[in-house]
């Protein structure tokens, strides 16, 4: 394979390597422009470049920018991922990436260029977990780039995964629970009170809650099936799905004064659809959760209540000179579920399995250090004992 060197002055050269012919009868050219000492280092790197190409190595230089690639990639990634993931990715790419990174040719971006721009991200006081996000989608691009040979390596090869650090959520004792249950009675939304309950003793998730419909609740069992998550993105909709996990589609066993409750609830909510009749808006399904005329609430709704809940019922105790309640997230009702059933004695593989998780290790990572405060409780009751 023939290749020759053109002298363009400065150090520059350009390289021309002989390839055959293409299906179209044309002479196949690769060329590339180099920079050099000499001669003598020109036609060491013109070597380079023929092996490059006789072993089908050698991809022509592109001058697509990140910004401009982010299309293409896009448009296969909506192939294999939900439209929920989807928005997180427009998120993440729209919120900082493309801003930083998009005006950069993609040949030209470094893991020098990746490295900085994840150390911005920390400075920022980003969470772990969502600068992890920017390099999977980064790291998802350049995989793309690469196997569609729009440049020959990618630059994440060289940067190092950022590790996630959870940060253990709040939860409320056995004691502050049983003043949170007191508070909740006088409250006139009886709707999320409900939800609130039911994150507290089964432990759901909030995209499950939200996707409960009433055929799931077997009320003769006394059992509630989980059996979707629900989802919101603004190209599709409300979606119900299946959870990420096999272990997430399961039977949750509810207190008996629960299931009354939901009793009660149902036949509030078969009224409301009766009343509401043509204007309904659940469609084929009857959620257990929803606006009076059936149509399910953003996933937004339940966080926003409780906030408003707990900073209204802190003003009153403030007011009071009485001990305010703590403030924790939605989602750490779920994790309270589940703390207060390990300082209830319950059995880690029942907690798991109650829990959804996809095996053991899973609830050990979130919540082994409260089963080994539970563990260190039940020695200093054995210590009692002790003569």
């Amino acid at each position: 394979m023939a290749g020759s060197i053109q002298d363009r002055g400065n150090g520059s050269y350009f390289l021309t390597v002989s390839a055959g012919f293409k299906a179209d009868g044309k002479r196949n050219r690769k060329t590339k422009t180099i920079k050099a000492k000499n001669i003598t280092e020109a036609r060491k790197k013109l070597a380079v470049f023929v092996a490059e190409v006789e072993a089908g190595e050698y991809i022509a230089p592109s001058h697509i920018k990140l910004a401009q690639y982010v299309k293409t990639w896009r448009k296969d990634a909506v192939k294999k991922v939900s439209p929920k993931t989807i928005e997180t990715y427009d998120y993440v790419l729209n919120g900082r990436i493309i801003p930083i990174l998009g005006h950069h040719k993609m040949e030209s971006l470094s893991h020098i260029h990746i490295i900085d721009f994840l150390e911005t991200l920390e400075a920022d006081d980003l969470a772990t977990s969502t600068i992890q996000k920017h390099y999977n989608v980064l790291n998802s691009i350049f995989k793309l780039a690469v196997k569609n040979e729009t440049i020959k390596k990618t630059p994440m090869d060289k940067v190092d995964k950022p590790s996630v650090t959870y940060k253990p959520g709040e939860v409320y004792t056995s004691n502050e629970l049983k003043q949170l249950f007191l508070l909740l009675k006088n409250e006139e939304n009886k709707q999320m009170v409900l939800m609130i309950k039911m994150a507290l003793k089964t432990g759901m998730r909030k995209g499950e809650l939200l996707a409960l419909k009433w055929d799931d609740i077997d009320f003769a069992n006394n059992t509630i099936h989980v059996r979707h998550s629900l989802s919101y993105t603004k190209e599709t909709g409300y979606r119900l799905k299946e959870p990420k996990t096999k272990g997430s589609v399961r039977k949750v066993a509810p207190p008996k004064k629960l299931m009354d409750e939901l009793k009660k609830h149902k036949l509030k909510k078969s009224t409301e659809r009766m009343e509401a009749a043509e204007l309904w808006e659940g469609g084929k399904y009857f959620f257990v959760f929803s606006t009076d005329f059936g149509k399910p609430f953003y996933p937004s709704v339940p966080n926003r209540w409780w906030t408003r809940f707990i900073s209204r019922i802190n003003k009153e105790l403030k007011a009071n000179k009485k001990p305010q309640m703590k403030k924790i997230r939605f989602h750490d009702l779920r994790h309270t579920a589940e703390t207060d059933l390990i300082n209830k004695g319950a059995n880690i593989h029942s907690i798991s399995k109650r829990l959804g998780h996809a095996n053991i290790s899973t609830t050990m990572n979130i919540y082994g250090h409260y089963l080994e405060e539970a563990d260190q409780k039940i020695a200093d009751m054995l210590d009692e004992d002790y003569i």
